[in-house]
């Protein structure tokens, strides 16, 4: 039998010098909180103090929506919002309620280019959707129209969708939908008005509707506020020939918290 010693030496040198690599980054840009950026141990943690303050979305939830109960409803039970508005995707996780860090998270990844996030969030989407996982055949963000994609130079929607497809083994379409009308942003709009402002903006292109044909899509956003843009998208994937269509988001504001003035998506 070999001996397993040389083996087991080898991997602890070289994690040795992946560590000491890695060092001088660690020096010259120590890891922050995801939340108020206070110095922590190690990069995509909460310190102490953000920790308390993100709320994990956890069962029971409605088996379509993914909004909790305060307590269980039985296998598959429906919540009000799923039977008198019954969605087009299936499905919809999202891993935190969008308040407080979780929310200083979306706006830091959205509009203070910190793409570091990303992984970081994408590993609580998972721990969330990995039922949806579990049954995916392709991950999807939303996508941006190209305009606005020119003047951020990213999509925080195709970040978080990144690293759930490297983190999953799945494999990542980022061009299987378009968004080809140029919408208002959704910040300051009601829901009606949020509805009216993405109906019609997505389309599948032809070339690449082989991508999706038949497949279960997995959708990725990063919060899901009304719905509005998500449902738009489930639709424009369907009517491409996707076969179903699931939402995994990394945030979600509560139905009855909803408020136009400060729940940003895009």
């Amino acid at each position: 039998m070999a001996d397993p010693m040389p083996k087991i030496k080898t991997v602890a040198i070289r994690s040795a010098a992946l560590k000491a690599l890695a060092l001088p980054a660690r020096i010259l840009f120590p890891p922050v909180c995801a939340g108020c950026r206070r110095h922590v141990s190690q990069p995509g943690v909460l310190c102490g103090a953000c920790w308390p303050k993100l709320r994990l979305l956890e069962r029971p939830w409605c088996a379509v929506m993914g909004t909790p109960f305060t307590h269980d409803m039985g296998e598959g039970f429906l919540s009000a919002e799923a039977i008198a508005d019954p969605p087009p995707f299936e499905r919809a996780r999202a891993a935190v309620v969008y308040s407080g860090v979780a929310r200083q998270m979306v706006q830091g990844l959205k509009y203070q280019d910190r793409t570091d996030l990303a992984p970081w969030m994408a590993r609580w989407m998972l721990r969330a959707g990995a039922e949806l996982i579990a049954e995916a055949d392709v991950v999807v963000p939303v996508p941006l129209h190209w305009r606005r994609f020119f003047r951020r130079q990213f999509n925080q929607s195709a970040e978080l969708a990144r690293a759930v497809a490297d983190l999953s083994g799945l494999p990542f379409s980022p061009s299987a939908i378009r968004r080809v009308k140029l919408t208002r942003q959704q910040v300051g709009l009601e829901r009606q008005e949020r509805e009216e402002n993405v109906r019609a903006a997505f389309r599948v292109p032809t070339e690449v509707q082989i991508e999706i044909a038949g497949r279960r899509v997995l959708l990725i956003d990063d919060v899901y506020t009304t719905g509005a843009t998500v449902r738009a998208v489930a639709k424009a994937l369907k009517r491409g020939g996707a076969g179903a269509v699931d939402v995994l988001t990394f945030a979600r504001v509560l139905p009855g918290d909803f408020r136009a003035d400060e729940s940003a998506t895009i």
